[in-house]
Order: structure tokens, then sequence, then C-alpha cells
């Protein structure tokens, strides 16, 4: 049941970071490589942690 878990938690951290990635022209970021790969890494953590960054990821969602 574990493994379950894991796995689901992977295939929606992987799923959402690509989908981030292919919406990420309708954020408001700076679109350099460097700054894509890094928001697209660590979306969980700006998600909690910044309401500007949440807002951008349901836009970057959307479409």
């Amino acid at each position: 049941m574990s493994k379950l878990i894991v796995l689901l938690l992977i295939v929606g951290y992987v799923g959402l970071g690509w989908k981030f990635w292919s919406g990420f022209t309708r954020t408001n970021f700076n679109p350099s490589l460097s700054n894509r790969i890094t928001l697209s890494l660590l979306w969980p953590a700006l998600f909690i942690a910044n309401g500007s960054y949440r807002r951008n990821f349901k836009k970057a969602l959307k479409g």
C-alpha cells in the first residue's frame, strides 16, 4: 500500500510539473531556461509558500 502512495505522489509531482512546464508562457515569470527549470522542479514548495507563485501556477495549468 505504501508503494502505491509513493507511486501516486511521484506521478502527481511529475505530471503537474510537466503541465506547469508546458504552460510556462502564460505566467509572469522571466522566460529564461534556468528560471523555467528551477520553478518547474521546486513547484510543490513554492506553491505552498508563495501566493504569487500559486496564482501563476494556476495560470500555467489552465489552457
